[in-house]
């Protein structure tokens, strides 16, 4: 017996058709009304198929037996098997030529998949010696960016970013758990204030006042005192918008704290966009002159390896000058090139090219970012990866960059105001008053070279 069957990459409804006509019952009476037609002669699109001659069937219909020679003249039983065989490989390539054109009708009804939207989502990080609640939000874009921040310091603890490979990956340094934290870290990813960086003496004047302040770095103040907004908790809740997944949070540093004047009320928001891109928007008010400037201290490492040092790192700084310090790293007041130093990074350079001929063996210094004053956001920085591919640039509307690589498995690039600021009439001034608003923007961009 002639056994016959379908091509297993055919699509083919309900099954195989067989040569003495079972499962035809399914089959639609359009079907079974091109089948009478092509038995009549009319209207037939197929040519006709005869065993005997060995013309060749339809590629989706071969016989999985080869044909036998016949030895004997056909007769009206083989005839009409010959003729059920005909109609039954017509059968089956009216199922699959219908079959393959609702596959395409239905494809283009479909609606193309939505991408990931970007998203917010809480949880609990950990709780506070006292019994008050971290919480850790994290936010993704929908492109494979990530970042996570919790309510202890405004801290942003972790972001990952995609490399060339597409690869998701943590490019900043940070502790696994709360505990950890509290034992104490060097500012990862911490929001800083009220003053970032060095204020000489400990101590300021505003309006012919006076005001010491705590003295954390020798005789000098350093990040707001010895618990700066880095160690405070802050309040935060969720910002959910179409093209972005943020948090905000709010603190309210109260008038004497560490020594600064008037009741401060601070906000900071992080926002990832479908742009990857990192926004922090920073805003304060208060209620008496006092000098603000906040910034963030994230310890970047595009490389995804925690263990691999940053000094291969290309950096690229938009400075042709910086600040000159003393021993403290307290600024002298004069600004100064950085053309023929191993500051000048105006072309971009491995960050460990020339650092061994620094006093100190890393970088620990302030950039004066080419901009006007009073000059929007511009960028500051563009740091590069070569085996991964990850690339990162910094924007800012802050006037300077302080550039640290002591924790070389690190690099910080901390916009913000000049240090000792307060005492330096030349540089510009970070005294805030009662109805003026503090602002200040950084955003930095991800991105993969190929």
């Amino acid at each position: 017996m002639l056994r016959w069957s379908l091509r297993s990459d055919v699509p083919f409804g309900r099954g195989p058709a067989s040569l003495d006509g079972s499962g035809l019952k399914s089959v639609p009476s359009a079907l079974f009304r091109r089948i009478a037609l092509a038995r009549r002669g009319k209207g037939a699109s197929t040519p006709p198929y005869c065993v005997r001659a060995g013309r060749r069937l339809p590629a989706q219909l071969m016989p999985t037996q080869p044909i036998p020679t016949p030895v004997r003249k056909v007769g009206p039983k083989m005839k009409r098997n010959t003729r059920d065989a005909m109609l039954a490989a017509r059968l089956a390539m009216a199922i699959v030529g219908t079959v393959a054109v609702a596959g395409r009708v239905g494809a283009a009804d479909s609606p193309a998949a939505e991408p990931p939207r970007p998203d917010v989502r809480k949880e609990l990080f950990g709780t506070m010696p006292d019994g008050q609640a971290v919480e850790l939000f994290t936010l993704r874009n929908g492109r494979g960016l990530e970042a996570q921040v919790m309510t202890l310091g405004a801290t942003l603890v972790t972001v990952r970013a995609p490399d060339r490979g597409g690869k998701v990956q943590p490019v900043t340094l940070y502790k696994r758990s709360l505990a950890e934290y509290l034992k104490g870290h060097p500012l990862l990813g911490s929001i800083v204030g009220r003053y970032a960086n060095r204020i000489a003496g400990a101590r300021f004047e505003i309006d012919g006042v006076i005001y010491p302040l705590e003295a954390n770095a020798g005789k000098h103040h350093i990040h707001g005192g010895r618990r700066g907004f880095q160690g405070l908790l802050w309040q935060a809740g969720p910002l959910s918008e179409p093209s972005s997944a943020g948090v905000r949070l709010q603190l309210v540093s109260p008038d004497g704290q560490a020594g600064y004047p008037g009741t401060l009320r601070a906000t900071v928001l992080y926002r990832l966009t479908a742009d990857n891109e990192l926004v922090m928007d920073y805003t304060a008010t208060t209620d008496k002159p006092t000098h603000v400037n906040l910034t963030n201290h994230a310890y970047w490492n595009l490389t995804g390896n925690e263990q691999e040092d940053v000094l291969g790192h290309i950096l690229e700084i938009e400075a042709d000058h910086y600040l000159p310090a003393d021993e403290a790293l307290i600024p002298t007041g004069e600004i100064r090139s950085v053309r023929g130093t191993p500051l000048d990074f105006t072309r971009p350079a491995p960050i460990g090219s020339r650092v061994g001929q620094l006093p100190r063996k890393y970088y620990d210094d302030c950039y004066v970012l080419n901009k006007k004053p009073g000059a929007g956001l511009s960028r500051a920085a563009r740091l590069v990866e070569p085996r991964s591919g990850r690339t990162m640039e910094v924007w800012t509307t802050q006037p300077g960059m302080q550039l640290y690589t002591g924790n070389r498995f690190g690099v910080c690039l901390e916009t913000q105001h000049y240090p000792d600021s307060p005492n330096k009439p030349g540089f510009p001034s970070t005294l805030l008053r009662p109805g003026q608003t503090y602002r200040h923007t950084t955003v930095h961009k991800f991105a993969v070279e190929r």
